[in-house]
């Protein structure tokens, strides 16, 4: 089977993946729209109960720890933020759609979400660090959330492919990218990139799963956001935080820890800290529980 049989054998199985909600769909656009207010976005999210639950559990869980409980759909929106309830709306219809056991074939599943949720929560860390704008901080997480999405449709339709791409990763001692290459002729940056594109997901979330095993290649307007998810992917693989596959992961190129003015060391400090955030992260996802 060549890439080409195999790409239209992805895109086949993503095209059959169930559409994200209307509603989902709806708040995206909305948030896109700079001129949007809480208003707005009440009147979406008022007319789907699972989306409007999931906000207000949110606000009055204790990833928030407020002492006094928010009954108000509009001040919910206000004290989480436009972007929060955004990438919230994404995250929960992604995870509801791609998380179950049954699409994870080669990988563990809950190794593979720790590990993402481990990059989200290293990727926001660092946006913290370089001060990035407090309203677009969730935006490092889920794009660290979702930085490894297209390793899904690899291993649920090619399984004993990507198998073999993690075996050619641990006897040759290199990245599973490069081995994904080897196995099947492409990798989960491009099955990624497909999904991305199907489901409209935004050009941060684009630009962060095509580029994480290339930053150096990157040159968009996103620099921030791919370079923190890079970092953040290093360090997950580095300290084995979840598994993603990947043992011998390649270190991006020094620039990139430079432009975010963090090392290893930084990374070993925070090591309690963002295993914190990923406790606090699994209250961020798992609302229905």
């Amino acid at each position: 089977m060549n890439k080409e049989t195999r790409l239209k054998q992805i895109a086949g199985y993503i095209n059959k993946m169930p559409s994200l909600p209307i509603s989902v769909t709806k708040v995206i656009e909305i948030c896109n729209n700079p001129n949007t207010s809480p208003a707005d976005l009440n009147s979406v999210i008022r007319i789907d109960p699972v989306l409007m639950g999931n906000v207000m559990k949110l606000i009055n869980s204790a990833y928030y720890g407020l002492t006094d409980q928010v009954t108000s759909l509009v001040r919910a929106i206000i004290m989480l933020g436009i972007n929060t309830v955004k990438n919230l709306s994404l995250s929960t219809a992604i995870l509801g759609t791609m998380g179950s056991k049954d699409q994870f074939q080669a990988l563990n599943m809950d190794g593979f979400w720790r590990h993402s949720l481990c990059v989200g929560a290293a990727a926001k860390l660092i946006a913290k660090h370089i001060k990035v704008d407090q309203k677009n901080l969730e935006s490092f997480f889920i794009a660290g959330l979702l930085h490894d999405i297209g390793k899904i449709p690899l291993n649920n339709m090619l399984p004993n492919e990507y198998l073999q791409a993690i075996s050619i990763s641990d006897m040759k001692h290199q990245s599973l990218v490069k081995s994904e290459i080897e196995a099947m002729e492409i990798n989960h940056s491009e099955s990624g990139h497909l999904i991305v594109h199907s489901w409209k997901l935004g050009d941060e979330i684009k630009d962060a799963v095509v580029y994480h095993h290339s930053p150096e290649n990157y040159e968009g307007k996103n620099k921030e956001i791919v370079y923190a998810i890079a970092a953040a992917n290093y360090f997950s693989n580095y300290f084995e935080i979840g598994f993603s596959g990947d043992r011998y992961p390649e270190k991006p190129p020094e620039f990139i820890f430079e432009t975010l003015n963090v090392t290893i060391d930084w990374f070993d400090d925070i090591e309690d800290t963002v295993n914190e955030e990923i406790n606090k992260a699994k209250i961020f996802l798992n609302l229905k529980k």
